[in-house]
């Protein structure tokens, strides 16, 4: 069936040459940071800035990307190297079966031999390999496959340069893992982040799968009421297990905050940008700041993922956009039944199918230094692989299995949307590339630009999946989930269709970009004056002046939102109204970064007040929990000081509530604590509120967080900057900032290592952007990890003490601004 492909525009060479023609061009750079075509340095040149920010310019596509591929693993060569590493399939080779992979959004999910079990069944089915053969736009556009060439060349010298054993970063000097890469270990790479959503939850379900014995397949049971009351209540069982996994890893996951301000929301300019994604401080989501030019072609700054020589999040000289993480889930199950005389047979439409089965086998370190061989058979269906688990919840093969279908596993489209969207014009075009290359992997985008509108919209590789399939085709487990889901914020829509029916299989739909996507047309997207934003909750609220309507699969309406979400729609209303107690009305780049840095928790404006009552109405100061008689006489004096509510570093109280908040939800959405006055859809941003300082559930949480402090041995009125730190080289830094479920928009997630808190992921590449109706782009940011992770480079820390203390840096676009700096070095790639 034919798809949609690019429109016709004229190529913007084309257009930079008309351009240059004339008289108005004709300087090297415009008063916007536009460089002018044809002035381009005949070798690829990277200029450090202040912090170690590389601004690259070259002339064409590929000395781009030779720029970019030295630059990014002078900072970062260990990092990419085990990338490089993990999407080969040799983890265990070289570090051993039992180490820790993550191949997801989260960090250390899974084993080594896991990990090289799913990517080697990925390239003995030449996955990337036949994406690569398929022309634009399915395959990479022209300008992706000069620049991934040039990174090869530009990582490649580097390396060749220093040699495994010159590297500086202790993590992999002189490791024999440590390589020279091609241009198919960037794409393989650039393969596992656009499906990583799908590897979070099923990988080791789909390596682990194995038919069970005919003995062990059961026949289905014979219809009856009894039979029927007993599916019912498995069911139920396997959607709650699952719900609640779902739930706790999205917690653990990936997520973001964005907020676009339009001419209307603004004061001293025509719009602002806020972009701030909560990413791993570690590992290969680590995200790296560049300029990127080209003249006359592109000119753009920002951040993006490693080993992408694009951003992903920043700005040019007309637009500014940052993602967050969506509701929709990137995969879809299909419970197919399976014959008990032959469980790799199932059935369609009537008649038995043969699953297919794949020997997949990885080299494997032993103890004593030599390899064996280890080797799994992996079955597939019309659908995809089975799996015999979902984020770590059992789905058995007996009566049925459950067949995986990635929405993702064809894209590279995404590579061509960030390529396009680094030379976007406005908002209008934002949406039409979104549309046109349908790229975009589980994320939201939101933008602002110079004429003054702001943007979101959450038009992605969605399955096709319209509420009359779901309706149709839903198993009992699956209608459950689905709609449990639906009730969680930011938990997308898991779906478990029908596979004994063709016809519940996502179908094509010729308006869309491949193959069982949901049609852009389909999607929610808003265009305001005042502002759009998401805090990765569904679309319905990204204003709500304007709530938005949407198939179910991308999300849920009329439910409760996060807490974080009640703070970004309070925060931006509050501003343009002025009424947060900042002077003037309207956002400017001083409120922008005040606001965000308050770290004020909608969790303690909700709650605390009612906590402090009930803790100093405890009888004699004691509260009796788990067989424990608690002295909570100390706390109350401490949490009534706490006014400020919020997780500045100096702040006092605020783990102690943290933690007390930990407690009282105890896994489940804040829409369950007991509130007096419950969730409206009405009155969605300020219900539900006021918590039952009498309810059991309360006093118990408090008293169990006051025990926990204690046992820690932290104070229970210690500052946040006592406890909540990241470590660089021995040098304890105080991070501010706090979990999500806590209402604090800059995330901090911390793990516990040695008994200290350290940081492990959340706020990254923090930037904002405002646009005027003349001159550059004003752009200010602070990478909260720091560029580099080697702990021998100046850069591993100094943007980290830069967040600690909330500061910003003042970003160079212009050509002018850059020769300006102080910190100036020059590196010409001969």
């Amino acid at each position: 069936m034919p798809h949609r492909r690019y429109r016709a525009r004229l190529p913007r060479v084309v257009v930079a040459a008309l351009v240059v023609m004339s008289t108005l061009a004709a300087t090297a750079s415009t008063a916007q940071g536009r460089t002018a075509a044809g002035t381009g340095p005949e070798k690829p040149t990277i200029r450090y800035t202040e912090y170690g920010i590389p601004h690259i310019i070259a002339s064409d596509w590929e000395g781009l990307g030779t720029g970019y591929g030295y630059a990014s693993a002078k900072d970062n060569i260990c990092t990419l190297a085990d990338t490089y590493l993990m999407v080969d399939a040799r983890r265990s080779r070289h570090l051993g079966p039992d180490g820790r992979a993550s191949p997801g959004q989260n960090q250390n999910t899974t084993t080594n031999l896991h990990s090289d079990l799913y990517f080697q069944r990925l390239k003995d089915d030449r996955v990337v390999e036949r994406l690569l053969e398929q022309p634009a736009p399915d395959g990479p556009a022209p300008e992706v496959r000069q620049a991934i060439r040039g990174y090869v060349q530009g990582y490649n010298r580097y390396l060749a340069e220093t040699g495994a054993d010159g590297i500086s970063d202790p993590a992999c000097r002189g490791a024999a893992w440590v390589r020279p890469i091609t241009e198919l270990d960037v794409y393989r790479h650039a393969h596992a982040e656009i499906i990583m959503g799908t590897a979070d939850a099923l990988l080791d379900g789909m390596v682990t799968a194995a038919p069970p014995g005919a003995s062990a397949a059961a026949r289905p049971a014979a219809p009856s009421k009894d039979a029927a009351k007993a599916a019912k209540k498995s069911a139920a069982r396997t959607a709650e297990k699952i719900r609640e996994a779902m739930a706790v890893s999205r917690q653990q996951s990936m997520g973001s905050n964005a907020l676009a301000v339009g001419s209307q929301g603004v004061s001293g300019g025509r719009s602002m940008l806020l972009a701030n994604p909560h990413f791993p401080w570690q590992g290969k989501n680590r995200m790296w700041q560049s300029q990127l030019t080209i003249p006359g072609e592109v000119n753009v700054s920002g951040a993006g993922l490693l080993g992408f020589p694009a951003v992903n999040i920043g700005y040019n000289e007309n637009v500014a956009w940052s993602h967050t993480v969506a509701t929709v889930a990137p995969f879809g199950l299909f419970d197919v039944q399976v014959d008990p005389l032959n469980p790799t047979s199932y059935l369609v439409d009537g008649v038995w199918e043969r699953m297919t089965s794949q020997q997949v086998g990885v080299d494997v370190l032993k103890p004593d230094g030599s390899l064996s061989r280890v080797t799994r058979t992996l079955w597939s269906t019309r659908y995809g692989p089975i799996t015999t688990s979902v984020h770590g919840q059992a789905l058995p093969w007996v009566v049925s299995a459950h067949a995986v279908r990635d929405v993702n596993m064809h894209n590279l489209r995404a590579l061509n949307t960030w390529f396009r969207l680094d030379q976007a014009t406005d908002v209008h075009d934002v949406v039409d590339i979104l549309e046109t290359t349908q790229g975009i992997p589980f994320f939201n985008t939101v933008a602002s630009d110079r004429k003054g509108d702001a943007l979101y919209a959450d038009i992605q590789a969605t399955p096709n999946i319209t509420d009359e399939l779901a309706e149709s085709c839903l198993t009992l487990t699956g209608r459950l989930l689905f709609h449990q889901t639906l009730r969680l914020p930011n938990v997308p829509p898991v779906s478990i269709l029908d596979g004994k029916r063709s016809a519940c299989d996502w179908p094509d739909d010729p308006d869309a970009a491949a193959p069982g996507l949901l049609a852009p047309h389909r999607q929610p997207r808003l265009i305001r004056s005042d502002f759009a934003g998401n805090a990765n909750d569904s679309a319905w609220l990204a204003n709500p002046e304007e709530p938005l309507a949407f198939p179910r699969v991308m999300g849920d309406t009329s439910a409760p939102r996060s807490l974080r979400t009640q703070e970004l729609i309070l925060t931006a209303q509050k501003r343009i109204n002025g009424t947060d107690g900042l002077s003037g009305r309207g956002f400017t780049p001083e409120t922008m970064g005040k606001l965000l840095f308050s770290d004020n928790s909608r969790a303690a404006d909700l709650a605390l007040n009612a906590t402090v009552t009930m803790c100093r109405n405890a009888p004699f100061g004691h509260i009796l929990v788990d067989g424990v008689l608690v002295n909570v006489s100390e706390a109350c004096p401490i949490l009534a000081a706490w006014t400020s509510h919020d997780y500045s570093a100096d702040s006092r109280g605020s783990w102690l509530f943290a933690n007390y908040w930990a407690y009282l939800l105890n896994g489940r959405g804040v829409e369950k604590l007991p509130w007096r006055v419950p969730f409206d859809p009405k009155n969605p941003v300020h219900t539900p509120n006021s918590l039952d300082a009498g309810h059991s559930d309360v006093s118990a949480a408090f008293a169990r967080a006051v025990l926990a402090l204690r046992k820690a041995g932290i104070p229970l009125g210690a500052p946040l900057s006592d406890v909540q730190k990241i470590t660089r080289n021995g040098e304890r830094i105080p991070i501010h900032g706090a979990l999500g479920q806590l209402g604090v928009l800059n995330v901090i997630t911390p793990g516990q290592v040695d008994g200290k808190f350290d940081v492990v992921f959340g706020s990254s590449f923090v930037q904002q952007v405002r646009f005027t109706a003349e001159g550059p782009p004003e752009a200010y940011s602070v990478m909260a990890y720091s560029q580099s992770a080697d702990p021998t480079s100046e850069h591993y820390a100094d943007q980290t003490r830069l967040f600690s203390a909330g500061t910003w840096v003042t970003e160079r676009f212009t050509e002018e601004q850059i020769a300006a700096s102080p910190k100036l070095r020059t590196k010409v790639l001969e």
